[in-house]
């Protein structure tokens, strides 16, 4: 079987502050890098409700929250976590080699 995920390095570990949600368009998807504590998160930035860019929004605990009415999103599975929106976003695989942020699309 042949896999059909693409492998993309976006930027350096020091690039994504922490606390900061880095905005990138790759192969047509709009998706952000996300550094909550050290960890970081790929995810679609393009709310599911109307879609407003996630990017201009902000981070709680564990989840980003949609610049225009709230919905908040789980950073770990893309769930909704605060309506209105019940559709959840898409996340992605990370790999960090040699400082080197790599994303699964």
């Amino acid at each position: 079987m042949i896999s059909m995920t693409n492998s993309i390095e976006l930027c350096n570990v020091k690039d994504v502050k922490e606390g900061e949600m880095k905005p990138f368009d790759i192969e047509g998807k709009q998706i952000m890098i996300v550094n909550r504590s050290g960890k970081f998160f790929a995810v679609d930035r393009i709310c599911t409700h109307a879609e407003a860019d996630l990017s201009d929004g902000f981070l709680n605990e564990d989840s980003v929250v949609c610049p225009l009415h709230l919905s908040a999103f789980n950073l770990s599975d893309g769930h909704p976590t605060n309506p209105p929106a019940t559709r959840p976003i898409r996340t992605y695989k990370i790999k960090i080699e040699n400082n080197k942020i790599s994303v699964e699309v």
